[in-house]
């Protein structure tokens, strides 16, 4: 068996275009497809972000994005200002879990990223 390469996933937007611009603004690089699909990618992780408005999909659209530091993490994110920019995003204080520690981030559409770190 060959080793694995990668996992992507794929999210739904309301509004793509804004979607797009959301992640850029996150950090992401973006690789164009079509006309309705986008791949974005930072360092190791990406997913596919499609152009359809699919309420059920989109509401029950979780990730976790592990980071080596979710206080700096976290800073940066917050410095971004995206809660002002985008009017469904949201962004929570750092939580202190059983097994590390997480912060929340809820995307245009209303997608949420747990962004955290595991005790080691």
């Amino acid at each position: 068996m060959k080793s694995i390469r990668s996992l992507r996933p794929f999210l739904g937007a309301d509004d793509f275009d804004l979607s797009r611009q959301f992640y850029l603004d996150l950090g992401f690089s973006e690789n164009r497809i079509s006309t309705n699909m986008s791949y974005f990618s930072m360092e190791s992780v990406g997913f596919y972000l499609q152009d359809a408005s699919v309420r059920d999909w989109i509401d029950n659209s979780m990730l976790f994005l592990e980071v080596e530091d979710t206080q700096l993490f976290w800073e940066k994110v917050k410095g971004l200002e995206l809660p002002s920019k985008y009017r469904k995003c949201r962004l929570s204080k750092i939580k202190m879990q059983e097994w590390g520690n997480e912060f929340f981030l809820h995307d245009p559409a209303g997608i949420l990223w747990h962004i955290g770190q595991f005790d080691s």
